[in-house]
Formats: C-alpha cells, structure tokens, sequence
C-alpha cells in the first residue's frame, strides 16, 4: 500500500535528517583523525585508536570499563562523539589539541567508576572520552619507596606490583581493586590506611599532566597552585592527568584482619553508638569499620533485622590486637578466633571479598558486577544517639526490597593532624567518620531505578539531623549530582573553604573552562 505523500514528504525529510546527521559525524570523525595523526607519533594506527558511533567496536570499547549501567539507558544522556583509546601521551595531547579545534569538549576515563557516569556520558555537551585503560604502567622505586603510577592504573594493580617489589609496603587508598587511579587519587583516596597515613592525595608527591594547551606539566613546571589543586579537587576540572609519583607506606609482615558481625539481638545498636566514640580514637595502627544493612531474620520468620559487620584491619600481630581491643573495646567481644595474620597484599583481597583467592585477581581490571548503583555521602561530627540508631533501622527495616547499606569509615589519626587547607579534600580534624549510603541493583528498566533512588533519597533526607551542617559536607569521590549542577551549592560541600581557591587555580590554568562537567571546577569569574 502507498503511504499518503503528507507521511511520505516526513519520512523523506527524517531520512535526509538522519543522513545529514551521519554525513557530518563522519566528516566530524574524518577531520579528527587527521588532526590526531598530524599530532602523534607514528604507533598504532589512527582506525585501532579513534571509534566513532558508526564504527562496530564502539559500543564495546565505550562499554569495556562502565561500572554503573544506568547512565546507558537514560534518554538524558549523551553519548561521546568519538573515543580515543591512548596508548601513549602524545594520544591523550592529541585528543585535547583536536577536541578544542573541533569545538568539542573532553571527558577522561581511568577506571569507568565515576558515581555519575561523568566520565563516559554527558547531559548535552558534544564530547570525546580519552580513555586511558592502557596508560597503566607502575614503576616502583623500591630504594626511594617512591613509584611512578600512570592514571589508566587500577588500585589492585597498585597494589599487586608494589608487594611484588616489596612485601613491607603498601599505599594509602581505597578498597574496591579496580578503581582506576587516575580518579581516585585526584578526589582525595581513602581507606584502610588513611588513619596512620592519611589520604591518597597526601602521598601524591609529584605528577605529570595534559593542560588545556596539550602541553605535559610536571610538578615544577606546573607550580604548587596547580599540583595542589589536582590532589583532592579532582583533577577533570583542570587538565588530564598522565601519572602520579606516590610515596609508599610501611606496612608490617604480618597484619591481622578480622569481621565481626552482631545483629539486633546481639546489642548492635549499642555497639554501633559506641564504636561512634571509639573508632576515630583508636590506636592509628587499627581502621574499624561500619556496615550496616537491614536482613531478614532468620529466628523470626517474616520479621527483619539489622546486621552490623565490624570490618577491621590492624597493622600488627593477632596477639597485639587482642591487647589494643581489650583495651579500647572490650563491648565487642573480640576474640583470638576472630583472628586473621595475613600479609598487608592479602588484606586487600580480605576487604575485596576475594579471601581464598590468588592474588593476581588483583589484576583483573573487568567490571565485577554489569549493574547499576546509587551512592551518597555524609560527614558526622557528633555521635548520633542510640534512640536516632534505632529510628534510621526502622527505616531500613521498612524498605524491604531496596538494597541499602551504610559503610562507615572512621577518621582520626594522622588525618587529625593534617590541615584542612594541605589539599582540597578538606574534611579532617572534627570529623568522626563519613557515611557512604550505598545501593547496588541488576534490573535495567527505568521504573525501578527511579523507585531505588527515591528510597535513596529519603534515607538521605532522614539522615539530616544527624550529619555535618553548614554546609552538609559530601565527599567528591562519591559524587552525587543531587546535590545539583549549581557550583554554590556542591562546591562548599565538597571541598568546604577550600572552593574559591579551586575557582581561582582554575581561572589561571583553563579561563574558558574547556575541561568541565555537570559539577566541574568553574573559573573564579564565573564567581
């Protein structure tokens, strides 16, 4: 049947629509390729390092390192215009030199975490990814415990070559093995070992990046503004950073790590209001840790339960942990059976979820789970009382089929003796522990995900009385674009007094703000 020439006129003009679209992606594609080979090295060719949406391996290579799914099904969203997949540092000049020539913008992705998606998605931007997975080299210098680490590195590659090098140290960072470095250490970095050494960020000593001009800066050349604004301001906003020269941490043979897991029925919500108290005043050599989530009850069919693991590491003996819990914590009821000596390269595995497996694990940089997920964050000043413990368990309790978790991690130690203003992350002395509220789902369809965020948001929304006030601090690495696009809003409660000195670096190293996101740094003239 003929269609009517009204629907026939539309159809056509679609088609020339569409083609005209993909005519000038190509031309787009064409024009990009040309200026990247007129501005790297002879390698690779440009066809095995630049993919555009009309090649067969794009929605792969986007694909390969996206750890949270949901940002690929939202109609909100876009998707890059080409992805350069770097294989030296001439590549990543390259794609800024050519992405400010073809007025795109540039968006930089290490390890596909990014709590956002702003690493791999835009809300309209037209945008390149430079992906920097093959920027992955660590060279440690075991004379100097110093390493040079590129920024396409995961943490569990970190880890796995320095322990190789040398089973005596490690590095202050976070837990999740295939975090990629390059975010991770910009936002701040914290983890089992921040309390005796302090955060990711504190041990950056040195670092090379790609600023706005395609030029590669190090510490010097760059000068202390810059580095400090890279080390906990995140690093998007203000180039692209190549690799970090890290300090390494001395760490013992033998660390012990142990779970301690106690439900209602076992005094959990005491033992939660006490470790409040305790934690961030612990031996620096001890990291006690929170999480709590709601459960069924396996001893009352149909009603439901808190469970809080007590998830510790101790840089020591069994034997010595037995006399520093006696001491400080004797309510939980540690025992010598709770007991775990293991190297410090086997804790990683311990906090990992991968005990019994071989440490290479580490060096799977895969995504673990093809899922969505939700975070938020908090800073708590004051102990929140036993009375609020038990409303925020109803809460949980009452949630029945949504997968919410708090990890609480305390602070204290060292972080206590490191000022506010040493780097932007600037929450440390005063603040007891930061709540990550963490939720994980498998289901792809739009209604669920938005009934999961909700209850987020009302978890968040209940926890108000309880956290840090003026501002509400949040922490970058767990970004949260409900804290809004507006920089008045999300810079003081990321970075607190530290913000106008970010807007300020900013202003000198990238005035026209071509590196930016939903919540990137703006120049101080935008103040």
């Amino acid at each position: 049947m003929a269609l009517p020439a009204s629907l026939s006129l539309a159809v056509l003009s679609l088609l020339l629509t569409a083609n005209s679209a993909i005519s000038s992606l190509d031309a787009t594609h064409e024009s990009f390729i040309q200026c990247f080979l007129d501005h790297t090295r002879p390698s690779n060719s440009s066809s095995q390092l630049v993919y555009s949406p009309n090649t067969t391996t794009y929605d792969a290579v986007l694909r390969s390192s996206i750890q949270n799914i949901r940002f690929l099904y939202s109609s909100s969203t876009t998707k890059p215009v080409l992805i350069v997949t770097a294989t030296n540092e001439s590549h990543v000049q390259a794609g800024v030199v050519c992405s400010r020539k073809h007025g795109l913008r540039v968006r930089v992705r290490s390890g596909g975490h990014d709590y956002e998606g702003m690493s791999y998605v835009s809300e309209g931007d037209r945008f390149i990814i430079v992906d920097l997975a093959a920027l992955r080299s660590i060279t440690v210098d075991a004379e100097h415990g110093t390493a040079w680490v590129q920024a396409g590195a995961t943490l569990g590659e970190v880890y796995y070559t320095i322990a190789e090098k040398n089973r005596t140290v490690g590095f202050s960072a976070g837990i999740c093995p295939t975090v990629g470095v390059g975010g991770h250490f910009s936002g701040g970095g914290i983890g089992t070992l921040s309390r005796k050494y302090g955060t990711a960020a504190d041990n950056i000593v040195d670092a090379r990046l790609v600023d706005v001009n395609g030029r590669i800066l190090d510490r010097k050349s760059m000068g202390e503004d810059y580095f400090w604004a890279i080390r906990g301001g995140g690093a998007a906003s203000f180039g692209i950073v190549l690799s970090y020269k890290i300090e390494l941490n001395y760490v013992p043979p033998v660390v012990t790590a142990f779970n301690v897991i106690k439900t209602l029925k076992q005094d959990a919500t005491k033992l939660v209001t006490k470790w409040q108290q305790i934690g961030p005043n612990l031996d620096e050599n001890l990291y006690i840790r929170v999480i709590a989530q709601a459960m069924d009850d396996d001893e009352a069919e149909g009603n439901r339960t808190i469970q809080a693991v007590f998830n510790s590491l101790y840089l020591g003996t069994c034997k010595e942990l037995l006399t520093v819990m006696g001491s400080s914590f004797p309510e939980l009821g540690f025992e010598a059976a709770d007991c775990n000596e293991m190297s410090w390269l086997e804790s990683v595995l311990f906090f990992a979820g991968y005990s019994g497996r071989p440490t290479e694990i580490l060096l799977d940089r895969r995504p673990e789970f093809n899922s969505s997920f939700k975070a938020k964050s908090d800073f708590v000043r004051e102990p929140v009382t036993e009375t609020a413990w038990e409303e925020i368990w109803r809460f949980l309790m009452e949630a029945k089929d949504e997968p919410l978790v708090l990890i609480m991690e305390p602070f204290g130690g060292v972080l206590d003796e490191i000022a506010e203003s040493a780097t932007p992350f600037p929450y440390r002395k005063g603040y007891l522990y930061i709540i990550q509220y963490f939720m994980r789902w498998f289901e792809t369809d739009m209604e669920t995900t938005e009934r999961h965020l909700n209850w987020m948001r009302k978890l968040y929304a209940l926890m108000t009385p309880y956290v840090s006030k003026n501002p509400r601090a949040a922490y970058l690495n767990y970004k949260d674009i409900d804290l809004g696009r507006t920089y008045r809003v999300w810079g003081p409660k990321y970075f607190n007094n530290n913000f106008k000195r970010l807007a300020n670096v900013k202003s000198k190293v990238d005035p026209h703000n071509f590196f930016r996101n939903e919540q990137s740094i703006p120049p101080i003239m935008s103040l």
